[in-house]
């Protein structure tokens, strides 16, 4: 009698101790690590504007599936351009969305490459831009916004 307790005892600890190793896999495996874009909030000055022009962009977490973003330059005070920005996961999937005050919706971007500290997004149906790449070096952030036969460069440096 006293072995089929122990019998009893051991598969019934080891069944207990395979159900919490298969539980904590299973959990391992649904809580992977989402991707953020932390390395882009702040506020930021391009580098490399042309003589008399400032561009800025100011990026905020509003939660782990939204960011936001504000882009705009200046000319003796005048603002010449302005756009606002959404990094936004929906359904697992990031999209980069982008609005000018002229445009009535935002425009999407798919996420075309996602890695740590850079990302690129893509619209083919547009002319211009079809490409929008970030990426973060070192203590600065680079961009390029690109189509057919234009492409624009941006260096930025952080600000306080």
């Amino acid at each position: 009698m006293k072995s089929i307790v122990k019998l009893s005892f051991v598969i019934l600890t080891a069944f207990t101790f395979a159900m919490c190793n298969t539980k904590q896999n299973d959990q391992k495996s649904t809580t992977q690590p989402t991707e953020n874009f932390d390395w882009l909030l702040g506020n930021w000055k391009r580098t490399n504007e042309e003589k008399g022009k400032e561009t800025f962009e100011n990026w905020k977490k509003t939660n782990d599936t939204e960011y936001n973003g504000i882009g705009f330059t200046l000319q003796n005070s005048d603002t010449l351009s302005q756009e606002q920005m959404k990094l936004i996961q929906t359904n697992g999937k990031w999209n980069l969305l982008v609005k000018t005050p002229d445009e009535k919706d935002f425009i999407k971007f798919d996420m075309a490459e996602l890695a740590e500290n850079k990302f690129e997004c893509k619209n083919d149906t547009l002319d211009f831009p079809k490409l929008i790449k970030y990426w973060k070096n070192g203590d600065k952030m680079n961009a390029i916004v690109s189509g057919d036969s234009l492409k624009l460069s941006f260096e930025f440096e952080r600000i306080k």
